[in-house]
């Protein structure tokens, strides 16, 4: 176990020399912390592990606004929690550098840019999305987005995976979601009660590994030894409960009201409702279930239309978890039912998205009090490994799931007993697609190249495939 260092009185940077709060509980000047929220908001591409780099980069290191620990810290506990974690981590500093107002600025700015961009983007492809331009933009873009998942299972394995016993959860997790067909919600319980009994065997599997460099600069701000000023407390959290969970069912409500228990509104607002209690290990771990879902289920997409969809919230800033504003764009406006299609794709879009990210602000908002109090907790580390563990097969999972759906053109049912799968036809294997995987995985692995520049070259290398195969 590490102890906090105890703050140093080193000069602050040029940074904070004008960091004097403005109201009780402002670590930071609000409007100074609104424009650093504001331009981290515009630079979170590429999922949530640049995200967080991004927030560490500019809140850790530059602005040396709050400390390394801390920092990580409030991520061990977003981690713990289903949704964004980036997302989450946003809300819980910036509750720490101004309180109430600062996190509910921090978490709306986050997702804001990501959320007008995709639904732009999701709008042009119910528009267009048959043209032969943009068959081979999202050839190229698939392609792209298996390599990209590849990598996801790559990084997050050789952090979660330091023991055989986790490197037999994840392996399990993917065959119980790959040939058993057990929910997503049963394999991240089951994950997190095997996680919890190997910390009490293994108590060494939970001990996190130790920081690469030491955090020689200024002192932060906020330092490693801070306890928040706002006290947990029964009231607090009655009002956080109460105001958040109306917040979060009154739109599915009045949807109900306005359009009828049957619509596809109030179908959405409940389904991504459910899905957010459930999105642990971010967006790569729940999207195979949302995607099955919405696929076999609801039938809002065609098979492989959601790796489209990712395709499309990689591109842009944000939580990748935003691909369900486009599952429930598409699915609005193929069924808008007594609506214009538009209307109701936009409607639903918005209405989706708000049930996803409202639950972030009430679990950081309702817990962070009481997390501030928390330290070291082996139990919560224990059960947080296991899921974490498990989350490697889930993502594994998602990559299988798009490789059918796009380097084959067609699948079939197979059963065995308990055991179900949608296995690919081998005869109906995509040559261009296959080749443009190829590609992007040394483009990923081999050259290193970054997620946008990744999908740049494969979007263009797909439209330049499709005018090729139209002579």
């Amino acid at each position: 176990m590490t102890h906090p260092e105890p703050e140093t009185t080193q000069p602050r940077t040029a940074s904070d020399a004008d960091s004097t709060p403005t109201a009780a509980g402002d670590v930071v000047p609000f409007g100074q912390a609104t424009k650093a929220w504001f331009l981290i908001s515009l630079q979170t591409f590429g999922g949530p592990a640049g995200q967080i780099a991004v927030m560490q980069r500019t809140l850790v290191d530059e602005k040396r606004w709050i400390g390394h620990r801390r920092f990580l810290h409030a991520l061990n506990y977003c981690m713990l929690l289903p949704g964004p974690e980036a997302q989450q981590l946003a809300i819980y500093t910036g509750w720490l550098l101004n309180g109430l107002r600062g996190g509910l600025v921090a978490g709306v700015l986050f997702v804001l840019p990501g959320m007008f961009a995709l639904l732009g983007l999701s709008a042009v492809y119910v528009a267009y999305g048959d043209t032969p331009l943009l068959t081979g933009l999202f050839l190229g873009l698939s392609a792209a987005v298996i390599a990209i998942v590849l990598q996801a299972v790559v990084r997050v394995s050789r952090r979660a995976l330091t023991h055989p016993a986790l490197l037999g959860l994840a392996v399990a997790a993917f065959l119980a979601l790959t040939f058993f067909a057990v929910p997503f919600p049963l394999v991240i319980l089951a994950a997190g009660l095997i996680g919890w009994a190997l910390g009490r065997i293994w108590p060494a599997i939970t001990s996190p590994p130790a920081p690469k460099t030491a955090d020689d600069g200024p002192a932060p701000l906020i330092s490693d030894d801070h306890l928040h000023a706002d006290q947990p407390s029964v009231r607090r959290s009655g009002i956080i409960l109460t105001v958040g969970l109306a917040a979060w069912a009154l739109p599915i409500l009045a949807a109900g009201l306005a359009f009828g228990r049957d619509s596809i509104f109030v179908d959405q607002g409940l389904f991504f409702s459910g899905a957010a209690l459930v999105t642990f290990g971010g967006a790569y771990a729940v999207l195979s279930y949302v995607a099955q879902q919405a696929v076999n289920v609801y039938g809002w997409l065609l098979p492989g239309e959601m790796v489209r969809g990712l395709a499309l919230a990689e591109t842009t800033p944000g939580p990748l978890i935003m691909v369900v504003q486009f599952v429930a764009f598409v699915g609005a406006y193929r069924s808008p039912g007594d609506l214009d299609p538009w209307t109701a794709a936009a409607i639903a879009s918005l209405l989706v998205t708000w049930v996803t990210f409202v639950p972030c602000f009430l679990f950081v908002l309702l817990g962070a009090p009481y997390v501030e109090r928390l330290r070291h907790n082996r139990s919560l580390t224990a059960a947080l490994t296991g899921i974490t563990a498990a989350v490697v097969g889930v993502i594994a999972n998602l990559a299988f799931y798009f490789a059918a759906h796009t380097l084959f053109t067609q699948s079939h049912s197979w059963s065995r007993g308990i055991m179900h799968a949608q296995i690919p036809v081998l005869v109906s294997i995509s040559v261009p697609a296959v080749a443009l995987t190829v590609v992007a995985c040394l483009l990923v692995f081999v050259v290193r190249w970054s997620v946008l520049r990744t999908l740049g070259v494969c979007a263009v290398l797909g439209i330049l495939t499709q005018v090729l195969l139209l002579r």
